[in-house]
């Protein structure tokens, strides 16, 4: 989570918003973020699945690459092709390292025009993907840290339509695309992306009027069940759809053909990071890969428990685990061996007893992100 004493972490707007709510908190790449509120974290979870929640996730990063070229620039370092879209959408993409192919960081792309991009990454990667960009920057072009100028809204769940129409929030464009509008005079970016695999949006604001939309929103999805959701529930939610977390799925030591996000990168691009040792990988077929586990029984998974084919053969260990509230049960994901066949048995120690998970192909459940 985060080495740094309380007294060090960063703050959002909407910490004395958050301790009004009875939030918990937690050390979170950096800052210090509600793990969840005085409802608790299967009510926040349900209230996205069945009606609609609201994040602040004002932890990510925020980044702008701008200047003559700053979208092709951006099209050959990082591995999704911006080619496939147009201004005013957005794209899941991946900063990875040249040399090793691992994953620097997962992160959305804004794109603006060919010479803006606007780019969210996650807290505790931000300066080192900013780091990574300008040091190979072409002349013209700047890669501005922007991580503590906005906040980050989510607003998730198949309500969320109503509640950010109610405070005049754009509602009707297409996923992975945003739209800008007006909010008390500043200029907010509403776009239809999430973490938790339900229709939703995310909002980013300045700091601004930061306390004013959180205010306006959750006085806005009252009448459709919102709720103020913390970690604890984006956890569980993006852990039911399979979705990685950096730092657990993917990291340095962790390529995307491991993580099973060879989707996200531009394979006939003739540049980006990575490619020569990534594109090498896939056509020999990486040695592990990412599966999802589900319990037989009644074991509750969590990060770095032991994963077996026999009692004597360890495969791997659990990356992400949790108990599900939407199945009822144990779920996880773990990084293993390619041998292994995708719908096997496995074992998982837990607290020295050996419980059973069926092997499963991510998500586990249908995705909603997409319905129109």
């Amino acid at each position: 989570m985060s080495d740094l004493p309380p007294s060090e972490l960063l703050r959002s707007p909407l910490h004395d918003r958050h301790e009004a709510l009875g939030a918990k908190f937690a050390a979170f790449g950096g800052w210090s973020m509600p793990l969840e509120y005085s409802t608790g974290v299967v009510k926040e979870h349900t209230a996205v699945r069945e009606a609609v929640g609201i994040f602040d996730v004002s932890h990510l990063g925020k980044a702008t690459v701008a200047g003559p070229g700053a979208a092709a620039y951006v099209n050959r370092t990082l591995t999704n092709d911006l080619g496939r879209i147009g201004p005013g959408q957005a794209q899941y993409t991946l900063c990875c390292d040249d040399a090793t192919g691992g994953v620097v960081d997962d992160l959305i792309a804004y794109l603006y025009d060919d010479e803006r991009v606007f780019l969210i990454p996650n807290a505790a990667n931000t300066a080192e993907v900013v780091r990574r960009l300008e040091a190979e920057a072409p002349e013209g072009v700047t890669v501005t840290n922007q991580h503590r100028d906005y906040v980050v809204l989510a607003v998730q769940g198949r309500r969320s339509d109503e509640t950010l129409a109610a405070v005049g929030l754009p509602i009707d464009h297409a996923y992975m695309s945003f739209a800008e509008a007006a909010f008390e005079g500043e200029t907010v970016v509403v776009c239809r992306t999430g973490y938790t695999g339900e229709r939703g949006y995310e909002v980013v604001a300045p700091n601004s009027v930061a306390v004013a939309l959180w205010d306006a929103l959750l006085a806005a999805g009252e009448p459709h069940g919102i709720l103020a959701c913390g970690l604890g529930a984006r956890d569980t939610l993006r852990t039911e759809m399979g979705y990685p977390l950096h730092g657990q799925e993917i990291s340095l030591d962790v390529t995307p053909n491991e993580a099973r996000l060879g989707w996200a990168v531009g394979w006939k691009k003739d540049a980006f990071w990575g490619r020569d040792v990534l594109t090498a990988e896939r056509e020999a077929g990486p040695k592990r890969v990412l599966r999802g586990l589900v319990a037989t029984g009644r074991g509750i998974p969590r990060p770095h428990m032991g994963v077996s084919l026999t009692p004597d053969v360890l495969l791997g260990e659990i990356t992400s685990g949790t108990f599900s509230p939407t199945l009822k049960k144990g779920i996880g994901l773990a990084l293993l061996p390619s041998f292994v066949d995708p719908d096997a048995e496995v074992g998982v120690d837990i607290r020295g007893r050996r419980e059973i998970f069926q092997l499963v192909k991510p998500p586990f459940l249908d995705p909603s992100v997409r319905e129109a």
